[in-house]
C-alpha cells in the first residue's frame, strides 16, 4: 500500500468514525428531548446555577444540541462542506473534551449522558472515548479535502436541508408524543417487579430511603423503620445508596399513599388485572389541556373494576389544587420525582400496567379517547401490546430519511461517474481520431479599458445580458471590465451566455502592494477570465515576459482562463519583424505551461498599429499571422491542441469588417475595444458570425 492510499485510508476511517459517533450520539439525544433537557439540568445543578436558567431554555438548547450533533454526522459522512465542517467538528470536541475531564475527576454526575439512555459510559470511559475523537477530529481537520464525497457540490444543499428539517422533525414529534425509541427500562414490554430482581449471589448494593415530613411547621428526616403516624405531612423523599454492589435496572421505584404513607409497591405490581398510573412528577407545572379524558378514563376504571392512581413527587398542597380543578377522584401516590421522569417524558403521561409489565404509554397530546373505551380491556386493542415495533420504527426511518438520500447518492455517483467517463473518451487519442474534430470555441470578447463610471458600466451589461438572453449568440461573448465594475455586474451577469473578465490582475499573491488586485480577488467577484498581456500594459507600465509569466501562473492557479495578448509595433511590422515579435511573446510568458494549462489560454493577436489609429489589417495580413501563431502552438504542444486553442484578432475591429476576419479559418474571434462600449456596436460584430 502506498503512503497515499494508507493516508487517505487513515483520514477516512477517521471522518466515518467522527459521522457514526456524531450521528448516534445526535439522533438519541433527539428522539428524547426532555431527557436530554433533565440531563442539562443535571449539570447546571453540579454548576449551582439551575435556578437562573429557565426550562424553556434548556429544552431549546437540548433541541439544538441534538440537531447540532446529529447535522454534523451526516455532513461528515456525506464529505459536505469539508473545510467549514471539519473545523466545527474539531472545535466542539475540544469543547466537549475540557467537559468530560471535568466530569471524570469532580465527578458530578454519574453519567455524562453523551448517548442518552441507549449507551451507558463511565465519566472516564467517555473521557478516554473523547480523547480517541480529538485524535480523529484532529485528523481529519488537517486534510479536509482527503475526504471522499458521496454527494457532488452542486447537490449538497439537497442533503443540508433535508437533514436539517428530518431531526428537527424528529425532535419535535418525540417531544408532542413520546420518545420514538425508548431505551429506559420502564419500555413498553418491561416488567417492573422483574427489573428491580437481583441475580442469586450477586452481591447487593444498600440503599435507604429518607422522607422528609412536616408537622405544626417543622420538618424531619425519618427512615422506613421509624415512619411516623399520618399527623405528619409528606414533603420530599430521596433515595441514597450507602454501598455498592450489583445495582438492578430498576432500583428507586416505590409507591407510597399519600396521607397514609402505605408503601403500596408490591400491591401493584403484583395485581393481575389492569392499572393505569398517570403520571406527574410536578402537579403544579403539568399540562391540563386534557382533564376531561383523564377523568373519563378514571371512570371507565371505575365501571370497569380497573385501579386508577396518580403518581406524584407533588406536596399535599399541589395535589389539593388539582383535585380542586380537575374535580379528581383518584388515589394520589407519592414516587421519587427522578424515576417519574424516567417511566414517561410526559407532564402528566398515562401507564397502563398488568401484572407489573408495561403495556400502554400515552403522552397527555396523545391520550386514548371515549371510543376506544367502548369495551372492556380484556377484549380491547388497547389492552394489548402495541404493533409498531423497533423493527417497525427502524424500517419507517429507513423509509423517509435514509432511503431518498442512498437514492440522491446513487443518482448523483453515477451522473459523476457518466462525467468521468465522458472525459477520460475525450482525453483518449484513439477515441479522438474516431471522433468528428469538435470544432475550436468562436469568440467575441469585449475590452472596455478605463471607460465608464460604474453606473454607466451596469447598465451596458444589464442591456448586453437581456440581448443576448432573447436572442442567443452564435459564439461565446466576454466582457471584461474595470476592477470595480466586477462585483456588481457578476450578481446579475447570466455567464452561461455572456462572461465576465477583469482587464488585469498582479503578479503577486498578497501582500502590501498598494493599489494592486490579486488573481484571487478577481476570482472571488465571480469573474472567469482575465485579459493578460496587453500592449497598453506591456508600453505603459513596462510589463515584461517574465512578470506576465508570473501573472498567467497565478491566474491559471485562481481558475481564470487567460485571454493573452500578443502583438507587434508599426516599426516592427515595416521591419517585416512580426513573426519574430510574438514568437517571443509566446515563448516568454506561456510556452513554458503544461499542455493542460495551456488549454485554458485565449491567444489574442493585436496588431499595435491597429489599435485606435483607425488602421487595420487586412483580412489576409490577420489571417497569415495567426496562422503563424497556430503553426508555433503545433510545433511546441502538438497539431491538437493547436487546433483547438481559440485566436482572436484585437486591431480595430468593426461590425463592417468583422464578416470578412471572421471567415478566414485561423481567426476565431475578436478582442474588441472601442466598438465593445455600445451595445448595437457590440452585437453587431457578434452577429457577424450568423453571416
Amino acid at each position: 500500500m502506498t503512503k497515499k492510499v494508507l493516508k487517505y485510508s487513515v483520514i477516512n476511517l477517521c471522518r466515518f468514525m467522527l459521522a457514526i459517533t456524531f450521528i448516534l450520539s445526535g439522533f438519541v439525544k433527539a428522539v428524547d428531548p426532555l431527557g436530554t433537557q433533565y440531563k442539562i439540568g443535571d449539570y447546571l445543578e453540579a454548576l449551582h446555577i439551575a435556578s437562573y436558567i429557565p426550562d424553556i431554555l434548556t429544552l431549546i438548547s437540548s433541541i439544538l444540541l441534538s440537531s447540532l450533533e446529529f447535522c454534523l454526522g451526516v455532513f461528515m459522512l456525506f464529505a459536505i462542506r469539508r473545510h467549514i465542517v471539519s473545523k466545527i467538528i474539531f472545535v466542539f470536541i475540544s469543547i466537549m473534551t475540557v467537559i468530560t475531564l471535568w466530569i471524570a475527576i469532580a465527578n458530578p454526575v454519574s453519567d455524562c449522558g453523551c448517548f442518552g439512555d441507549a449507551i451507558k459510559l463511565t465519566n472516564w470511559e467517555t473521557f478516554i472515548k473523547n480523547i480517541i475523537l480529538m485524535a480523529a477530529a484532529v485528523t481529519v481537520w488537517k486534510y479536509p479535502l482527503c475526504m471522499v464525497r458521496f454527494i457532488s457540490k452542486s447537490n449538497q444543499w439537497i442533503v443540508i436541508n433535508y437533514t436539517i428539517i428530518f431531526i428537527v422533525f424528529i425532535s419535535g414529534y418525540s417531544l408532542y408524543d413520546l420518545p420514538q425509541f425508548d431505551f429506559r427500562p420502564y419500555h413498553i414490554g418491561a416488567n417492573i417487579k422483574k427489573g428491580m430482581e437481583i441475580p442469586p449471589g450477586a452481591k447487593q448494593p444498600k440503599f435507604e430511603n429518607t422522607f422528609i415530613m412536616e408537622k405544626n411547621g417543622v420538618r424531619k428526616e425519618f427512615k422506613l423503620d421509624n415512619y411516623p403516624d399520618s399527623t405528619w405531612k409528606f414533603i420530599d423523599s430521596k433515595t441514597v445508596q450507602i454501598s455498592e454492589g450489583y445495582i438492578p435496572p430498576i432500583h428507586d421505584f416505590s409507591i407510597q399513599k399519600v396521607g397514609s404513607g402505605e408503601d403500596i409497591t408490591n400491591n401493584i405490581l403484583g395485581d393481575k388485572g389492569y392499572t393505569f398510573l398517570l403520571i406527574s412528577p410536578h402537579l403544579e407545572t403539568a399540562d391540563d389541556s386534557q382533564l376531561d379524558q383523564i377523568n373519563q378514563i378514571s371512570e371507565y376504571c371505575t365501571d370497569n373494576g380497573y385501579k386508577f392512581y396518580c403518581l406524584t413527587a407533588s406536596t399535599g398542597k399541589a395535589i389539593n389544587r388539582w383535585q380542586s380543578i380537575t374535580g379528581a377522584e383518584y388515589s394520589f401516590c407519592n414516587t421519587d420525582e427522578t424515576t417519574l421522569k424516567t417511566i414517561i417524558r410526559s407532564n402528566p403521561g398515562l401507564l397502563l400496567i398488568k401484572a407489573g409489565t408495561i403495556i400502554r404509554k400515552w403522552s397527555h397530546n396523545t391520550l386514548p379517547d371515549e371510543k376506544q373505551f367502548s369495551k372492556p380491556l380484556e377484549h380491547s386493542e388497547i389492552g394489548t401490546m402495541p404493533k409498531d415495533s423497533v423493527t417497525g420504527k427502524i424500517l419507517k426511518i429507513i423509509l423517509w430519511y435514509v432511503l431518498p438520500l442512498m437514492v440522491l447518492t446513487l443518482a448523483d455517483r453515477t451522473w459523476a461517474w457518466s462525467r468521468w467517463v465522458k472525459n477520460k473518451e475525450k482525453s483518449n487519442k484513439i477515441y479522438q481520431l474516431l471522433k468528428r474534430k469538435k470544432m475550436r470555441k468562436k469568440i467575441v470578447a469585449g475590452n472596455w479599458k478605463m471607460n465608464m463610471n460604474l453606473q454607466d458600466g451596469i447598465a451596458l451589461a444589464k442591456e448586453l445580458n437581456d440581448t443576448f438572453t432573447a436572442e442567443k449568440p452564435n459564439c461565446g461573448v466576454i466582457i471584461c471590465t474595470p476592477f470595480i465594475h466586477l462585483a456588481s455586474i457578476a450578481q446579475f451577469l447570466n455567464q452561461d451566455i455572456i462572461g465576465l473578465g477583469a482587464e488585469n490582475c498582479a503578479d503577486k499573491v498578497k501582500g502590501a502592494y498598494t493599489g494592486e488586485v490579486s488573481a484571487e480577488m478577481v476570482k472571488s467577484t465571480g469573474a472567469q477570465y482575465v485579459v493578460l498581456g496587453h500592449s497598453e500594459r506591456r508600453s505603459y507600465y513596462n510589463e515584461t515576459p517574465a512578470i506576465l509569466k508570473e501573472k498567467v501562473q497565478l491566474a491559471l492557479d485562481n481558475n481564470l482562463k487567460v485571454i493573452f495578448c500578443i502583438g507587434e509595433s508599426k516599426e516592427e511590422r515595416e521591419a517585416n519583424r512580426q513573426n519574430e515579435v510574438v514568437k517571443a511573446e509566446l515563448d516568454g510568458s506561456v510556452f513554458d505551461l503544461s499542455a493542460e494549462d495551456f488549454a485554458k489560454i485565449v491567444i489574442a493577436y493585436e496588431p499595435i498599429w491597429a489599435i485606435g489609429t483607425g488602421l487595420t489589417a487586412t483580412s489576409d495580413q490577420a489571417e497569415e499571422i495567426h496562422a503563424y501563431i497556430r503553426n508555433c502552438i503545433a510545433d511546441k504542444y502538438g497539431k491538437q491542441v493547436a487546433e483547438d486553442t481559440t485566436i482572436l484578432y484585437g486591431g480595430s475591429c468593426k461590425a463592417s469588417n468583422a464578416p470578412e476576419l471572421f471567415a478566414k479559418p485561423d481567426i476565431d474571434g475578436g478582442l474588441i475595444g472601442g466598438a465593445s462600449l455600445k451595445a448595437a456596436d457590440f452585437k453587431g460584430i457578434i452577429d457577424a458570425w450568423k453571416k
